[in-house]
């Protein structure tokens, strides 16, 4: 049974905020979407400056190269990816690899910042 617009609509309507809230959470983890972006590109597309460019919000972590300890750049990419150790030394060994894809800019340097730490050299793409 598919439901109508507007029976979504009048369910949204009936939710809390927070219900809200977490609905476009949802929506945009499932989709690959950001709400913000569309409204924040609305005002652009409809005379703003179209050759001002958006800041990225979403980075690539790309492990480029190991260094000489290679031990603690597995545990590095084991804390930052939650991965076992098999697979953390075979992500490390396979150099240039991606660690994470779409991080948020604030991960994307906290990450980068351990990984050089452990003594390797990482790319935010």
């Amino acid at each position: 049974m598919a439901l109508s617009k507007d029976d979504i609509l009048n369910a949204i309507a009936e939710m809390s905020v927070m219900d809200v809230v977490a609905l476009v959470e949802a929506m945009e983890e499932k989709f690959g979407v950001s709400a913000a972006a569309a409204v924040a590109a609305a005002p652009a597309a409809a005379g703003g400056d179209a050759a001002a460019a958006e800041e990225q919000t979403e980075f690539d972590i790309v492990l480029t190269g190991v260094g000489e300890k290679k031990v603690n750049v597995i545990k590095a990419v084991r804390e930052l990816t939650g991965l076992g150790l098999k697979e953390a030394k075979e992500l490390v060994d396979g150099a240039p690899s991606t660690i994470k894809e779409a991080a948020s800019k604030a991960d994307a340097e906290e990450a980068k910042k351990k990984l050089e730490e452990a003594g390797a050299s990482v790319e935010l793409k």
